[in-house]
């Protein structure tokens, strides 16, 4: 069980079985009904578990929720820096699309965990909503950002790329790839809504050709947008 700075010494001392309970069930709930919907009486309901006992555990509902969002973050951190790892000397392209591959796995893996995100980002309006959106996009670009530095390096991208620039785009690309993987109405019609294996490896090929090859055509002026 990943250790947050939200949770109280009572939670830390459950045994491990019984953590992972509250955490399911907690999960369950945010990734349902979002934050401000969410009933604190419905998870103790699920546990079998005296109301009290979450605020022993974590203090409040929004120290629950930034307990989930911790250990949210903390299975990303490990997912990615596998992918990081195992991809290292590849070049940038296939990592590219390793990482794609990656957060398509990472959803079908912990589906719940990207309904909270999806929620967060759709339909909630909390007052710490902003802070926890602009953490993941940070922490999206600090995987992405030395990704691209080392394909400048390597030779593998234009050397006069702006890295921060390089990773902004991308980090909207995989950011919304996966969003239509998971929502229908953001598919726009590529076919990726709950698509299998091949069609999902189809349109990450598909996508990370055109980031390849870019959009302008040969007679575009270089330095000018195209027409």
């Amino acid at each position: 069980m990943e250790h947050t700075t939200f949770a109280r010494p009572t939670f830390d001392k459950l045994p491990s079985e019984k953590q992972e309970r509250v955490l399911d069930a907690a999960i369950e709930e945010f990734s349902r009904w979002g934050y401000d919907k969410a009933s604190i009486n419905r998870m103790v309901g699920r546990l079998g578990i005296a109301k009290g006992s979450i605020f022993q555990y974590f203090g409040s509902k929004k120290n629950l929720y930034f307990h989930i969002f911790e250990y949210a973050v903390a299975l990303i951190r490990r997912s990615l820096k596998g992918v990081k790892a195992e991809t290292e000397g590849e070049d940038f392209f296939i990592r590219l699309a390793k990482s794609l591959r990656a957060g398509i796995y990472f959803i079908q893996r912990y589906p719940r965990i990207y309904q909270i995100y999806l929620k967060m980002l759709f339909q909630e309006d909390f007052p710490f909503r902003a802070d926890l959106l602009r953490t993941i996009r940070l922490f999206s670009m600090d995987y992405l950002r030395p990704i691209v530095e080392e394909g400048i390096k390597r030779g593998e991208l234009r050397e006069d790329l702006d890295p921060e620039v390089a990773a902004f785009l991308l980090d909207a690309v995989l950011d919304r790839f996966l969003q239509a993987y998971c929502i229908a109405y953001m598919d726009s019609g590529l076919g990726l809504f709950q698509a299998d294996a091949e069609v999902i490896h189809a349109r990450i090929e598909d996508c990370v050709n055109i980031v390849r090859l870019g959009l302008a055509s040969g007679d575009s002026p270089a330095g000018e947008p195209a027409a």
